[in-house]
């Protein structure tokens, strides 16, 4: 049991802070701040469009940079895909619930999985968590810059009490893009795009991650996803 307590604590990387009035913090000697104007693109709140002649479709992400044109999209989740976070109230008398620690472990192999990915991939950070939630996490677990952009719960599309993850809004051709998620639900809309992965909450033995590259790196080769994930 120990080797496997202090393999936990290596892989709790970072603690943050919910309150509903302050930014998420990270607790590691100083606050992470999210800056709006960062490297990586964050997507604003967009009304859905207007039905109607002329009406403009607004595609979720920019346009493709030139280093990543020929290169397949891959649309990545967070919770239960790469991290699991629990939500713990203080044990404080009276403690208020909208002040919530964040507890982030990381999946095992991440680090060589992202480093990798971004290499191979055109690599999209989609949750259905919030960003106030997501983005501080995703700052500390990315440390390659493996994600182009990022988009977050006001991204998706809420269907029959899902939020789901709608490909066709993302501005790129549907037969190059992949969705890797733990949530059949998240890509009910896409189901030919995905590679599922079990859902990851603490096995620390878990390899998903590392058994999944030697299929991603064949799969980077090819010009049709339809033609590998299409059953």
């Amino acid at each position: 049991k120990k080797p496997r307590s202090r393999s936990i604590f290596q892989s709790l990387f970072c603690c943050l802070c919910h309150d509903d009035t302050e930014p998420f913090s990270v607790n590691n000697n100083a606050p992470l701040l999210v800056e709006e104007n960062g490297t990586v693109p964050k997507v604003p709140q967009q009304a859905p469009p207007v039905p109607g002649k002329g009406a403009a479709i607004k595609h979720l992400l920019p346009e493709i940079k030139p280093q990543d044109a020929s290169k397949l999209c891959v649309v990545i989740d967070l919770d239960e895909t790469l991290v699991h976070s629990s939500f713990k109230v203080g044990d404080a008398p009276g403690a208020a619930p909208s002040h919530l620690p964040v507890y982030v472990l990381k999946r095992p192999h991440v680090d060589e999985f992202l480093q990798r990915m971004g290499e191979l991939f055109e690599c999209v950070l989609f949750t259905a968590s919030l960003a106030k939630y997501a983005d501080p996490v995703a700052d500390l677990l990315d440390k390659w810059g493996a994600f182009r952009a990022r988009l977050f719960r006001e991204s998706c599309v809420f269907h029959r009490g899902n939020y789901v993850k709608d490909l066709s809004r993302l501005g790129r051709d549907l037969r190059r893009i992949i969705i890797v998620d733990n949530s059949p639900a998240s890509y009910i809309f896409h189901p030919d795009n995905a590679v599922p992965v079990a859902s990851w909450f603490d096995n620390m033995a878990d390899t998903e991650l590392l058994d999944l590259l030697p299929f991603f790196e064949r799969l980077s080769k090819v010009e049709d996803v339809y033609t590998v994930l299409k059953k």
